[in-house]
């Protein structure tokens, strides 16, 4: 039973934790360098024990010294990013005892505006954004903000209540709650010099659209999910909207992400043309 109830509160704390925690729980040395014997629990470090199940990230995690954030947590937290590199980690510059393998992780030696929890191997999403703004570019740091914003995760009121460095208010005060995706955020971004209006997932003629410009002009953003029957349902709201009087311009990931260029022009031409107005 003793075991069992070590599993399971192992379990509870996600698979990887400090010793002093399991102690805390009533599970005495003793107990715990038994299961280690037994191969029940493995030892990333001194101090910590794992599951033989755990999550590789979490047990490199705690091996190194370090908290997972950035990109690498905001991924693991379903917000939108735009690349995936090195595991992003990070750590108190006061911080000691932090083991890095350099080829593998990129660290980020910044005070965290949320203070961790002791044992914890996860930065919490405050941090995540802060260092997300100093890390990417500005576009790519907006989008991902505003997914967790989307979300719901956080707000944008509750980052700017935060003692934030320059870069991470200025992505707060950048960002919105509105964009269904990256993609959409980056889109709206990238045109937001126009002095013509977008309004952001307006509902027309039973489902949401990604942009409509001025009046009249609809831009959908395409993302990897846009096939088979996401695809035809796509295509069969187009034909409504055009029916109705809308223009629809229809822009893949691989046009808004490497060939922007071609992409504004056709949302100039159309707007020259006045394809926005009523």
């Amino acid at each position: 039973m003793t075991g069992m109830k070590l599993s399971q509160d192992m379990a509870d704390l996600g698979g990887v934790a400090r010793i002093t925690d399991l102690r805390t729980r009533g599970h005495g040395r003793r107990a715990v360098e038994g299961a280690v014997a037994r191969g029940e629990l493995t030892r990333p470090r001194r101090g910590w024990v794992a599951l033989p199940t755990a999550d590789p990230m979490l047990v490199h995690a705690s091996r190194s010294g370090v908290v997972l954030s950035c990109i690498t947590q905001a991924t693991r937290l379903g917000l939108w990013v735009t690349r995936h590199e090195a595991v992003h980690v990070a750590a108190d510059p006061r911080s000691g005892g932090v083991r890095l393998d350099r080829a593998r992780s990129h660290v980020h030696w910044a005070r965290p505006v949320v203070e961790r929890v002791p044992g914890s191997l996860e930065d919490p999403v405050q941090n995540v954004l802060a260092l997300t703004a100093d890390c990417l570019p500005r576009e790519d740091a907006v989008a991902t903000w505003e997914s967790a914003f989307h979300q719901e995760i956080t707000s944008r009121a509750a980052m700017l209540a935060l003692p934030l460095k320059r870069a991470a208010r200025e992505v707060a005060e950048r960002a919105t709650p509105f964009s269904d995706a990256g993609t959409e955020s980056i889109f709206i971004q990238r045109l937001s010099w126009l002095k013509v209006r977008i309004v952001q997932q307006v509902w027309l003629h039973g489902h949401r659209v990604d942009a409509l410009v001025g009046d009249r002009l609809v831009v959908q953003v395409d993302g990897g999910h846009h096939v088979g029957a996401q695809r035809d349902s796509d295509i069969a709201h187009d034909a409504k909207l055009k029916l109705a009087g809308y223009h629809v311009i229809r822009v893949s990931y691989r046009q808004l992400m490497h060939d922007w260029p071609a992409v504004q022009q056709l949302i100039l031409e159309a707007i020259a043309q006045g394809l926005h107005l009523a």
